[in-house]
């Protein structure tokens, strides 16, 4: 277990080294100057040679790379100022000199527009997009599962129809669309019934009581993010628990008289469930990344309303922060179900 793990951190490593590589490449291309972004169009050259020179602007590209991967970087070579240590809240391992081994968080540099460090933007947003998408899996999974198991139970049935039309209809309609119907639908249209509205973030300020949670304002775009995952749950568990039930075991539980729950969810439905684990933990990092249209036709506070919003005024830092945030998701979420497969199914070998 240990050496398959090891192995897939490096492979984790290499995978985050290429997605770094790649956004750097892509963000140093694009037309723009980002000492003019930062200081504003009318700044004196002083203040935009000094901004030039924090982001070692005025170097090579190659030199660039290395300063922003020595940014990226937990343990990281910097000169031992008072400077340095307000900016990176490093803790000094040693020193080389008149520099210092350092250990400390990914710097992901500061914003352009709001000239506050981007993983202060991010920790203020992921966790609203961390609450909608977890919640988004969480509907998808458990309505999901029940309709599939529905279905496959009553295989040929207007159940089994209709489980199978809504399928195709969550998988057909994109969320972007999706969003824009729930929203005048159930936030405009029926607002007086159902009491939501068709914006709003999962925080609101209350006069009285301060900043409150408003749960309100999750249920259209959580239902909007988990449409498209439910769908595909539906018929992946339809599938496997029509092959499950096809099983010399499931013959042989029934010949014995057991009853048909224990059948259904006690022998059948936890040997169905691998493609399901995969769908969720797949669609779970994916959600994080899809929340994008969804957050910003909802108005919902996010990171994907947030990058969005970033990328419309240029503000790059926060879009490479964003991108990066998600790829190392993706990477860590993969890990993890690789794991979890073993605990599931015993038939899986990590070798």
């Amino acid at each position: 277990m240990g050496v398959y793990a090891l192995r897939k951190l490096l492979y984790g490593f290499a995978v985050m080294a290429g997605v770094i590589l790649v956004v750097f490449v892509l963000f140093n291309i694009l037309p723009g100057d980002p000492a003019r972004m930062t200081m504003g169009q009318r700044s004196d050259v002083q203040s935009l040679d000094a901004v030039r020179k924090e982001f070692g602007l005025d170097r090579s590209r190659p030199i660039q790379f290395f300063l922003y991967i020595n940014d990226l970087s937990p343990i990281s070579i910097h000169p031992n100022t008072v400077e340095n240590q307000d900016k990176y809240h490093y803790q000094k391992l040693f020193t080389i000199g008149d520099d210092a081994v350092v250990l400390k968080a990914p710097y992901l540099r500061r914003s352009y527009q709001t000239k506050r460090d981007v993983t202060t933007i991010l920790s203020e947003t992921v966790p609203n997009t961390f609450v909608l998408a977890l919640t988004a899996m969480i509907f998808a999974t458990i309505i999901g599962v029940f309709l599939g198991v529905l279905s496959a139970v009553h295989q040929g049935t207007w159940i089994d129809n209709a489980a199978n039309t809504f399928a195709i209809l969550g998988i057909s309609a994109p969320s972007f669309f999706a969003g824009i119907i729930i929203a005048w639908l159930f936030g405009f249209v029926l607002a007086d019934y159902t009491g939501l509205n068709m914006s709003g973030s999962l925080y609101s300020y209350d006069p009285f009581k301060g900043e409150i949670i408003t749960w309100r304002n999750l249920w259209l775009p959580m239902i909007t993010l988990g449409l498209r995952p439910l769908a595909i749950i539906v018929q992946l568990t339809r599938s496997a628990m029509l092959d499950v039930l096809a099983q010399d075991y499931i013959r042989t539980a029934r010949a014995k008289g057991l009853s048909r729950n224990a059948i259904i969810y006690k022998h059948a439905l936890k040997n169905a469930l691998n493609p399901v684990i995969t769908a969720v933990s797949g669609w779970f990092a994916s959600l994080l990344a899809g929340s994008f249209f969804v957050e910003y036709i909802f108005g919902y506070n996010g990171l994907g309303r947030t990058t969005v919003t970033a990328l419309e005024m240029s503000d790059f830092p926060v879009v490479m922060g964003s991108i990066l945030f998600i790829a190392f998701v993706f990477v860590v979420v993969n890990i993890l179900v690789d794991l979890l497969y073993a605990w599931v199914d015993p038939r899986v070998k990590l070798s």
